[in-house]
């Protein structure tokens, strides 16, 4: 018998990093783990942490882990009475919860009805909007296809077109004129179908220069509902978060308070179960709105662990196993400040593009307050099958000064060879007066590109490069080792 009655088997529908960090929290929990492994994935810490690996296959290694039947099929086979999605794949989405209870498996998520309700954004803003909490004007193509543009046009610009069962920036675009429009909202749907098989869109205004937060919350089977704190994610790139923390920074405790109160709320309202993540907009003169509620486990939950010292996916699975939770609000006591910088296979120099190559050597942080969430090993190929995000450095500090002390440490002693990581790009914006001050919004990459990019080498830099690149290549040390002839044949003979 386990920690967590009616669970003995958990088939986690993931992989990478979130489902190492799932598979580590069933081993503490004394809970059997296997998960679904693409050959992409053959090998990975993933596919070896778990005790059962099982194949899946499909015309790209991202329709394999979609691939819904397939995955319940499989863990019907192998006997799970459980299943983690994860985050990504088919963790927001309603029907596959459905079909994973109808085959008498436990959900280790929300209700499918609160991920119909919330986790499709179009009618997560609906909602929200008649229980009376704020949000941004908008309007949604479904409404009436043939007068979208036009409906949206009246809003008024900067425009946000969205995918409506979007999320992880995918489908979303700025639109700053009429003349932009037509082809953004092309853009939008097509991107969200091939991210979501799901082309429904929607047009809000867009609040310039916001902050993007949003408040942890955690809920039970029996009306109980929690949030643990809020994160700020507002240092993204092209709507993908790049930097999360906890505590916001420049919030004070009223409109702190105000924001979690808002987001208990609607958790309440939708008779929310399981771990979510309520997100809002604050602009700059302190007004905030909802933005959209993630039902699931977030990309920077660990912040809010470190913080609070509460282990979310521990919580999850005993949620899921119909356990109440033991905690009470006023018991959670955030501690210090975290930082979490995701460390991805690309290249800022060139317009963060994706990166490729073999992992030669992974060699993580350490170090007091540091953690290290990655599904990366030496060995590994990178390629673009999958989201460029290879691992997470996470840091804990007494107050941000030192958590970003730490953060900046741990980003120099990172070493990941083989394949080009932002991991530099990461410590110059920690590094960065404006970041250092709490003056964050969703504008600050752009805002400060001239100084985000890297440095020129200097002559002593460039001469020592090129030289470790010589002698790491083996035909050169060959050539410049080789001994000529006829001395070579005469060997090490000498007069």
């Amino acid at each position: 018998m386990t920690s967590v009655p009616g669970i003995e088997k958990v088939l986690i529908a993931n992989r990478g990093e979130i489902a190492l960090r799932v598979a580590k929290a069933l081993r503490r929990l004394g809970i059997a783990s296997a998960a679904v492994v693409h050959a992409e994935d053959a090998g990975s810490p993933a596919a070896l942490a778990v005790d059962e690996a099982c194949e899946i296959e499909g015309d790209t290694p991202v329709a394999a882990h979609l691939d819904a039947d397939q995955i319940i099929r499989i863990a019907g086979e192998i006997g799970a009475d459980a299943l983690h999605p994860g985050y990504g794949f088919l963790a927001e989405n309603a029907p596959f919860a459905e079909a994973v209870e109808a085959a008498g498996i436990t959900w280790i998520g929300p209700t499918p009805e609160a991920i119909r309700l919330m986790g499709d954004k179009i009618e997560s803003r609906k909602f929200v909007s008649e229980a009376g909490y704020p949000l941004t004007p908008s309007a949604s193509e479904e409404e009436d296809p043939s007068t979208f543009a036009v409906r949206a046009e009246t809003i008024g610009f900067p425009l946000l077109i969205k995918a409506s069962a979007g999320g992880g920036g995918k489908g979303m675009q700025i639109v700053r004129s009429a003349s932009e429009l037509c082809q953004a909202i092309e853009l939008a749907r097509s991107e969200a179908l091939r991210y979501f098989a799901d082309d429904r869109i929607y047009a809000e205004r867009y609040v310039e220069s916001p902050r993007h937060v949003e408040v942890q919350i955690l809920a039970d089977a029996h009306g109980k509902v929690l949030h643990l704190g809020e994160r700020d994610c507002s240092i993204q790139r092209r709507f993908q978060k790049l930097v999360e923390e906890t505590p916001a920074p420049a919030m004070d405790d009223d409109l702190r308070g105000r924001i979690c109160a808002q987001a208990v709320g609607i958790a309440e309202a939708a008779g929310y179960r399981n771990a979510g993540t309520v997100e809002f907009v604050l602009a700059p003169d302190g007004e905030f709105y909802f933005l959209e509620m993630n039902t699931r486990l977030q990309v920077e939950h660990p912040v809010t662990e470190m913080v609070t010292g509460i282990d979310l996916v521990e919580e999850q699975i005993k949620v899921a196993a119909g356990i109440p939770l033991a905690l009470e609000q006023d018991e959670i006591q955030p501690e210090g400040a975290s930082i979490e910088c995701r460390l991805c296979a690309e290249d800022p120099d060139e317009d963060f593009r994706p990166a490729v190559g073999p992992l030669l050597l992974v060699q993580p942080p350490e170090g007091p307050g540091v953690r290290f969430d990655g599904g990366i090993s030496a060995g590994q190929e990178v390629t673009t099958a999958f989201d460029p995000l290879l691992a997470k450095v996470i840091v804990h500090g007494r107050d941000r000064a030192e958590a970003i002390e730490r953060m900046r440490k741990a980003l120099s002693e990172t070493v990941i060879l083989g394949c080009t990581t932002n991991a530099a790009y990461l410590e110059r914006i920690l590094g960065h007066a404006d970041f250092a001050d709490g003056r964050v919004e969703t504008g600050f990459i752009p805002s400060h590109e001239a100084e985000l990019a890297s440095p020129p080498l200097s002559a002593a830099e460039r001469d020592t490069i090129l030289a470790a690149a010589a002698l790491s290549n083996r035909d050169f040390v060959e050539r410049v080792s080789a001994v000529p002839e006829p001395a070579a044949s005469i060997g090490d003979w000498q007069n």
